[in-house]
């Protein structure tokens, strides 16, 4: 059922000799039956998504004593110390590139996935003063999240660039190809983001469980270890995690590595989809109550 709000216009400029005030309706539909729709809403409201992005990175780095500087700090430390942890005293393969290098250019989208999917977790119980007073499309809000991490990840791609010409790697021809698995972990990030974020509203320890959930699924993606570790029967499988692919291939796109197969490929991009479409319905069916709850 569509919701009628009466906001009273003045006409004195329009007709003088007419009523003075007139009443202008707006109607709020609801979302479908499976929670579709609203993709017009969003896209009119694309200007306010732009400066909650905006907002976000404001806030990230407010007060900071190293501010922006923070995005290049953190894969850095993690690379440094998942090179003497990992390709120091565990000797993991790395495809014969430099071990800091193979694991700084696989934590640039790892890093950007991981904050995302957290970020998001307690987006809507963060800005709940913001649900119950002005009406906006929900989902601008871990959309934001999302998208103001994006500087992020385009920073620690230029650090990678800087370590592979330290150590003297020219660019690849499949270089071009990089933005599509940039735009996998996205997608991935996005569905996943939309789903514990509608969740969280009702169920408030999902925003405890989500880093629990991160972590593990840290050590299902090939981040620190090459994927030709994994035993050929359980490529299937491995290929149902999006961020496999996505992984694999932003490494194989800058430094030439092993590339995922198109098996993975599709599969990954099929569960991305349907993660993002899934994320989406559910949060679209349960918006309408998110400003009783929070």
């Amino acid at each position: 059922m569509a919701v009628e709000a009466k906001a009273i216009t003045p006409l004195s400029d329009v007709d003088q000799d007419g009523p003075a005030m007139r009443a202008q309706i707006v109607r709020i539909n609801p979302p479908g039956r499976w929670g579709v729709g609203g993709f017009r809403e969003i896209w009119e409201y694309r200007e306010l998504l732009y400066f909650l992005g905006k907002r976000e990175i404001q806030i990230r780095y407010k007060q900071s004593i190293l501010g922006i500087a923070w995005a290049v700090f953190q894969p850095l430390a993690l690379a440094l110390i998942f090179t003497v942890i990992f390709g120091r005293l565990a000797q993991i393969p790395s495809n014969g590139v430099p071990y800091v290098v193979f694991v700084l250019t696989a934590l640039v989208l790892w890093t950007f996935t991981a904050q995302a999917v957290t970020a998001c977790a307690g987006s809507l119980v963060a800005d709940a003063n913001l649900l119950s007073k002005v009406f906006f499309p929900r989902v601008l809000i871990p959309a934001a999240k999302t998208s103001a991490l994006l500087m992020d990840a385009a920073i620690g791609t230029l650090l990678v660039f800087v370590f592979m010409a330290f150590y003297g790697f020219g660019p690849q021809l499949t270089l071009v190809i990089a933005p599509l698995f940039a735009l996998l972990a996205l997608i991935t990030a996005l569905g996943i983001g939309l789903f514990v974020a509608a969740l969280n509203v009702k169920y408030r320890d999902v925003s405890v469980i989500t880093p629990l959930f991160v972590q593990l699924w840290f050590f299902i993606t090939p981040v620190v270890y090459p994927a030709t570790l994994i035993p050929p029967r359980f490529d299937f499988v491995y290929a149902l995690n999006p961020m496999a692919a996505a992984v694999q291939g932003f490494r194989w796109a800058l430094l030439g590595t092993p590339p995922p197969g198109l098996g993975a490929i599709v599969t990954g991009s099929i569960t991305a989809v349907l993660l993002l479409v899934g994320g989406y319905v559910y949060f679209r069916k349960t918006e309408r109550f998110f400003a009783d709850i929070v």
